[in-house]
């Protein structure tokens, strides 16, 4: 009887500090962020947002891809639009939405191959793509995608197609 309440009090205390730890975090924490930093958020985040986009596009990869490839799209014509150069630019990339669509986090690491760049300008050059950007996928919850992207892209010719 002692272990078992000695257990739910350990286990009470964990949670306890898990969130406050976290709930500070959230403050401090940026909306871009690298692989790597931030780790318990970015371990709260992939908790709570563990809806995949697959599974909110109804498990159509068509669907899911042509979503992804739309927003990667608008990536480049914002790159376009505000003169940033994004070509050459490789990476792994986990995007978080919350449930309207909007973008609660951006949080990325460079693969070897991408262009040498200076990191925290593109994440100031994500971090205004969030505040200008609308998925047009809802759902009732947060959701996520992990994946890479490329630029350029070539998604045009995909996204055509799939109209």
């Amino acid at each position: 009887m002692r272990l078992s309440h000695f257990i739910i009090s350990l286990t009470l205390i964990f949670t306890t500090v898990l969130s406050s730890n976290a709930q500070s975090d959230n403050g401090s924490v940026p909306k871009v962020f690298l692989i790597g930093e931030h780790e318990n958020y970015y371990e709260q985040l992939v908790t709570e947002c563990n809806t995949m986009l697959l599974s909110v596009c109804k498990d159509s990869m068509n669907v899911a891809y042509a979503n992804w490839l739309s927003m990667l799209s608008d990536l480049e014509s914002f790159a376009e639009a505000n003169e940033f150069e994004i070509n050459g630019v490789k990476i792994w990339v986990n995007v978080f939405w919350n449930g309207d669509g909007s973008i609660r986090h951006i949080v990325y690491y460079p693969k070897s191959t991408s262009r040498n760049m200076d990191f925290a300008e593109l994440s100031a050059f994500f971090e205004s793509f969030i505040d200008s950007y609308q998925f047009p996928v809802k759902h009732f919850s947060c959701y996520s995608h992990y994946g890479s992207a490329t630029f350029p892209t070539f998604s045009k010719r995909y996204i055509e197609q799939e109209k």
